[in-house]
């Protein structure tokens, strides 16, 4: 039996990893702490396989967040429980980072692509990779995601407002842009395979197909019956603006195909692109 420890008690990530794996409880003990505070330090790792680390601040306007919070709770906290882990021998730490630590707005990203944050976020999650990969040994791997946009029942940031716009426009551009997105459940079984297979690394977990703006808005309004006019009216002028949230709705981000040849396993693809709108809205 694998033990799992997962440290950030309320994240989304966590919980719905948490949920994937009670469907096999003969295979995983799932144990899940809180660290806003300091008494994770009195915790034992001993007894762990595996430490998924997912507590972090994210999904809030950096202009109201104190920056130096960014760096205790994104990199502090994180090399110390990492410390603590292999200190106590544990034998893999996972840590979930960003594609925000190449500080991209469109583009291709390739394993030549430069890591270059521009928010605090992704400058805090950068510097902890960086802190947490220095430990790796043979006997305590660590293993480094960096995932796409996250999608799924419940979530929070971007796919909110889409689905929220999706159910109440009647019109919207018909742009044929590419994004890299991973709906939740294939995340899911992404680090459920990795904690059955532990690897060093950087990964870069995606649903296999890039997703369209313009299609998963479509998608979302047909789950309520409901039919969005779909119009390159607009397209010139959202093609060409400059601003921060044209490029994230409307321009291409993704990771390139073979990114993740680290990875050995890819039937990580468990629940297509359709399928995935419809229990993401149900």
């Amino acid at each position: 039996m694998k033990r799992i420890l997962i440290t950030g008690k309320n994240s989304y990530i966590g919980n719905s990893f948490e949920k994937w794996l009670a469907k096999d409880p003969q295979r995983y003990k799932v144990d899940k702490i809180s660290v806003r505070d300091d008494s994770w330090k009195k915790i034992n790792f001993s007894s762990y396989d595996t430490i998924l680390h997912v507590a972090g601040i994210a999904h809030l306007s950096e202009r109201k967040v104190d920056k130096d919070l960014y760096y205790k709770v994104n990199r502090d906290l994180a090399i110390n429980i990492a410390n603590k882990a292999k200190d106590e021998g544990v034998k893999q730490f996972i840590f979930t980072s960003s594609m925000s630590v190449y500080g991209k707005e469109t583009g291709i990203i390739d394993k030549d692509t430069p890591t270059m944050p521009k928010s605090n976020y992704g400058k805090s999650k950068l510097e902890a990779e960086r802190l947490i990969s220095e430990l790796d040994e043979i006997d305590y791997k660590v293993s480094i995601i960096r995932p796409p946009m996250i999608y799924g029942r419940s979530c929070k940031g971007n796919y909110v407002k889409l689905s929220s716009l999706a159910r109440r426009t009647p019109v919207f551009p018909n742009i044929k842009n590419q994004r890299s997105m991973i709906y939740i459940d294939n995340l899911n079984e992404y680090i459920k395979t990795l904690v059955n297979n532990p690897i060093s690394g950087l990964f870069f977990p995606q649903n296999k197909d890039y997703v369209c703006t313009s299609d998963m808005v479509k998608e979302i309004a047909s789950v309520y019956n409901k039919r969005v006019w779909m119009t390159k009216l607009f397209n010139p002028l959202l093609i060409n603006i400059n601003i921060e949230m044209s490029k994230k709705i409307f321009g291409d981000l993704v990771y390139c195909k073979h990114m993740d040849e680290n990875y050995r396993y890819n039937n990580y693809n468990l629940v297509n692109f359709k399928e995935s709108i419809r229990l993401t809205e149900e």
